[in-house]
């Protein structure tokens, strides 16, 4: 003859058989956490380009800057008294 269980007895052992094979959940602050390393590990073209010992091909600091300067004052002065309104005014 089987034992006779209560009902709320069968219901704890299920509750706790189902519990037992689910996964943990995270917590809204470590998946953030963990959302935001990833979104910025992604953005990293070469991981390993910290390890190349190789010298850079470019051009160097002073040329940069007088490159930079040269481009700048090309777009000139802005006159003194010129409207920069949208929307003309009549």
């Amino acid at each position: 003859m089987m034992p006779h269980f209560p009902l709320r007895y069968t219901a704890v052992l299920l509750a706790v058989g189902v519990s037992a094979c689910t996964t943990p959940s995270l917590s809204d602050d470590t998946a953030g956490a963990l959302a935001v390393r990833a979104t910025l590990a992604s953005q990293i073209a070469h991981p390993d380009a910290v390890r190349n010992a190789n010298p850079v091909n470019g051009i160097d600091g002073a040329a940069a800057l007088q490159a930079q300067q040269k481009y700048e004052k090309s777009f000139g002065t802005k006159p003194t008294g010129a409207d920069t309104t949208l929307v003309q005014r009549r």
